[in-house]
């Protein structure tokens, strides 16, 4: 068992790409977060030893480092910045766990932040002159073609295959934005505004209207099988978790740094993993993710109090249960990222920030969560927290 404790966490809203936070470079949305959990649970910038952020959509440099400046943290401040895509912001807290077990610091601020709206415009370098620049909207996540299968498409195919219709989908969106709207009321202390972003924007009542407007996304290109089928288990617009911009993150330290500090233990970290599986169906790889933290701690699902899932797609969330043998009713109790948003790098933060806000509401002493997330290239990553 890790010697880590968690002693504080937050996260801004969700918004939409093109949003509340669209004029915000990713340190800019970042700070005022990092700030923020600093001011809510009296820890002294001068007690953290390092940043790690994970971010995905930046395109080089080193978004931590940026954000540990603008935060106003000291230039001693060691600063790391993590890209596995969509299991960034977690893999960043696992690393961080790490940092402290290897005797390299006692805190650490960890998590993610993403500004896609800012994202660089992307484009291959002409291998010879005269030849025009190749722009791209995303790199290649295997080096074979035929195992890197576009992420709709994947979704789509493995709907099909696994015969989850899109009305099943569908009806799985609906409830995702019908949790989050209902439980915008007590989201307050989790999030931390940033200007006029003060809560998640995207969800929304929907009803049949919404859903028969709704265009189809993604079609599997199974030409074994006829195209009513195909399009009776296509993968439609409301399904997808929509681009975000968006931060989270936790502060994590050993069981001395806290008791010294005298900064409360809320949490135990139990563990972080992080695993990679096939990348034909890169979205399963947060089961196998989710085992993997369960076989390390000798925990089963049931043990759990809450499970926090990003789901990207709502095949991807209809599968996590029916492999875990998980009732919907225990997944993302106020919506997941359909309802919310996906800021690629942040949305597995996210997700375990919303896990132990809830958890800290609610849960009883020593309760368990588990918060999991899958990337592009067939990568997982997932966590076990335990209540102090």
């Amino acid at each position: 068992m890790s010697d880590a404790v968690i002693v504080g966490w937050g996260r801004c809203a969700v918004a939409p790409v093109g949003g509340a936070l669209s004029r915000l470079q990713a340190h800019e949305i970042g700070a005022p977060v990092l700030q923020g959990i600093l001011r809510r649970f009296a820890i002294a910038p001068d007690a953290v030893d390092a940043v790690i952020a994970g971010n995905a959509m930046g395109a080089g440099g080193n978004p931590a480092r940026m954000l540990a400046l603008a935060a106003g943290f000291a230039d001693r401040i060691a600063a790391l910045s993590v890209d596995s895509q969509c299991c960034a912001g977690l893999d960043a807290i696992t690393l961080a766990n790490g940092m402290l077990a290897a005797g390299n610091a006692d805190v650490v601020v960890a998590g993610g932040v993403e500004a896609w709206s800012r994202a660089p415009i992307r484009q291959h370098r002409p291998l010879d002159p005269g030849q025009p620049a190749l722009p791209y909207d995303n790199p290649a996540f295997a080096p074979d073609p035929a195992r890197d299968p576009d992420m709709l498409m994947a979704a789509a195919r493995y709907a099909l295959a696994a015969g989850i219709t899109r009305e099943r989908q569908d009806a799985w969106a609906v409830e995702s934005h019908a949790r989050a709207v209902a439980a915008r009321a007590h989201l307050h202390d989790e999030i931390i505004a940033i200007g006029a972003a003060i809560e998640d924007s995207y969800p929304r009542a929907l009803d049949q209207r919404h859903l028969a407007r709704m265009p189809i996304a993604a079609m599997s290109d199974d030409g074994n099988v006829d195209a009513a089928t195909r399009q009776r288990h296509a993968v439609s617009r409301i399904a997808i978790s929509p681009s975000a911009d968006g931060a989270a993150f936790v502060v994590i330290a050993t069981h001395e740094a806290a008791r010294r500090l005298n900064l409360p233990p809320h949490f135990a970290w139990r563990t972080g993993v992080s695993v990679g599986a096939q990348p034909e169906t890169p979205m399963l790889a947060a089961i196998d993710a989710a085992q993997a933290a369960l076989a390390r701690t000798a925990c089963r699902i049931d043990d759990m109090w809450g499970v926090e899932l990003h789901d990207a797609f709502a095949a991807q969330a209809i599968a996590f249960c029916e492999q875990l043998k998980l009732s919907p009713a225990q997944l993302n109790r106020h919506g997941g990222g359909l309802g919310r948003g996906h800021p690629i790098g942040a949305s597995g933060a996210i997700s375990l920030a919303r896990l132990l806000a809830d958890m800290h509401r609610a849960a009883p002493e020593d309760a368990l969560g588990l918060s999991a997330i899958a990337a592009a290239g067939g990568l997982g990553a997932a966590a076990i927290v335990q209540r102090c």
